[in-house]
């Protein structure tokens, strides 16, 4: 049996003897706080949190939205809450987009010498329908004005989209932890500017319409394949892309290299040495359900008019690796707080509801699905879909409440991989501020001290927060989230740290009772109303 940490083993045998603290309102104890102890013993001697992970990564793999993968991890999900004895688990559609999968893909340079690239196809662009070859050419194409220059030049080449960027040198570690200091830049507030910030957000809707016309030019042009250059050194790929639409089936094969060898490329194209390339890809599209799917279970509440408080990670991933870090982790400590709170018997007066969301990788759809089906609207083009939806959701005003805007008391998140819950942000909600450090008192020893009134947003709390319900983040340690595995072929089970993530489960649960047993809801931030078009500062009559 594998030993707890020494902080867990220590604050397991201190909080069996201690009895419960006492949540404490603005005039004097409010009510009973969550039994840590019984929450701790339960996630730690008894935890389920990594083979939930192990099963979604080396099992499953890869959950790119509404593929095989994805729809299984739907199915086995909802099956092990049930196995828990959670109830109300079901599935809740939205309109998304075709489902695809890579089952073999390979790039090889075969002049001027043989040559295995490190490479992975472009998610929803087709595959190559056996090997092809063909020599490469450098043409970056940033904007229209640079396609006109490549005319009569491409065809049947493979063509070099991105202009190579020089490698630099790494000035931070690949793994780190927070220390005080980062902890302290979090707790900044921040003013929301009016919101003229959210408008000056680029235009989805432009960039994909470019990306039409690069793609009709090439194929117009006799191209048969295009390749970009990955964003990260190291020999990692990511292979995204956002082309899912029915019926927009990208014209041409389409790879990302990894930035050594595409260097390499480049340079011998440069020099005249005509690489050439053997790119292989079969893939498969899959058409017949283009609704993605939100995963739901409930553990009910005392009061069933007390409303309920709620707990998130999306489930889908990227098609490289196997989705662990991002965000396996997230959804193993989700599903790990919800079999604790249940296995330990705790009965709250909130329900607490428990959500694997769906389509985030492609603009958050899955959580911005919900809260426009039960929490609050927004008058945004009904004809804008996918990312072009995201980019501008926020900026549609009057947000109109819904059925449950008054019932959802609290939504936590989980999405920074799998290191320790370091805190919480609190989204410049600064009347959480003395609640969630009492709440996480009983885990100062673990690391979990700095509640932030700082925010953070791009995953599944942002359109909560934006509606006016408490949504929170939880700070994590970055371990090598950001430098190696985010999205990339390398975010495998390995990368995950055990302690750390029974300590997420633990706390997250904790985090929940005490919400939903409060004798009142988080305080609410004032829900927005449409900005003014200035900047905030007057203007004299005639002043230009």
């Amino acid at each position: 049996m594998r030993r707890l940490s020494f902080a867990i083993a220590t604050l397991l045998a201190a909080t069996a003897m201690a009895p419960l603290a006492i949540a404490r309102g603005p005039d004097g104890p409010a009510a009973p706080s969550a039994p840590v102890d019984k929450i701790v013993d339960e996630g730690t001697n008894r935890s389920e949190v990594m083979r939930v992970a192990q099963y979604l990564t080396d099992v499953i793999g890869a959950r790119l939205t509404n593929s095989p993968g994805m729809r299984q991890a739907e199915d086995w999900t909802q099956a092990k809450f049930r196995e828990w004895g959670l109830t109300n688990v079901h599935k809740e559609g939205f309109e998304f987009g075709r489902g695809w999968s890579a089952k073999n893909a390979g790039v090889k340079m075969i002049a001027p010498r043989p040559l295995t690239l490190i490479a992975a196809p472009l998610a929803w662009t087709p595959g190559t329908n056996g090997p092809i070859t063909g020599q490469v050419v450098l043409a970056p194409m940033a904007d229209e004005a640079a396609l006109d220059q490549y005319k009569g030049k491409l065809k049947g080449k493979i063509v070099l989209l991105t202009e190579p960027t020089d490698i630099t040198d790494a000035t931070d570690p690949d793994f780190r932890r927070y220390g005080d200091a980062d902890l302290d830049k979090a707790d900044t507030f921040q003013l929301q500017n009016g919101g003229a910030s959210a408008n000056r957000r680029p235009s989805s809707a432009s960039r994909m319409a470019f990306t039409a016309k690069r793609d009709a030019f090439l194929k117009a042009e006799g191209a048969i394949a295009y390749a970009t250059m990955s964003s990260r050194n190291g020999k990692l790929v990511h292979g995204q892309n956002s082309q899912f639409q029915v019926g927009a089936t990208p014209p041409l094969p389409g790879f990302e290299i990894a930035a050594e060898d595409y260097r390499r490329l480049t340079r011998l194209a440069k020099m005249g040495a005509a690489p050439s390339l053997e790119l292989n890809s079969e893939v498969s599209y899959d058409d017949s359900d283009t609704k993605a799917y939100n995963i739901l279970a409930d553990i009910p509440g005392t009061d069933a008019k007390a409303g309920y408080v709620m707990a998130g990670a999306h489930m889908d991933s990227w098609a490289m690796g196997d989705g662990a870090a991002d965000n396996a982790a997230g959804v193993s400590m989700v599903m790990e707080a919800a079999r604790i709170i249940k296995a330990s018997g705790i009965k709250t007066k909130r329900a607490i509801r428990f959500a694997l969301w769906s389509g985030e990788e492609q603009g958050l759809l899955g959580s911005m699905a919900y809260v426009e089906n039960h929490v609050a609207s927004r008058p945004v083009d009904p004809a804008l879909t996918g990312t072009n939806r995201y980019m501008n959701w926020s900026k549609a005003f009057p947000i109109k409440p819904g059925a449950d805007h008054s019932k959802l008391a609290a939504y936590f998140n989980l999405d920074n991989g799998s290191g320790k819950i370091r805190g919480i942000y609190t989204q410049g909600n600064t009347a959480v501020v003395p609640i969630f450090r009492e709440w996480l008192a009983p885990f100062n020893s673990m690391g979990a001290t700095k509640v932030a009134t700082g925010r953070t947003g791009s995953t599944d709390h942002v359109f909560f927060d934006a509606v006016g319900i408490p949504a929170f983040q939880f700070i994590q340690d970055p371990l090598d989230y950001g430098s190696n595995v985010h999205h990339t072929d390398v975010d495998t089970f390995d990368h995950l740290k055990p302690d750390d993530m029974r300590q997420g489960a633990i706390i997250l649960a904790t985090f929940l009772v005490n919400a939903a047993n409060a004798p009142e809801p988080l305080p609410r931030l004032p829900l927005a109303s449409e900005p003014k078009a200035s900047d905030g500062f007057y203007a004299a009559p005639g002043a230009h």
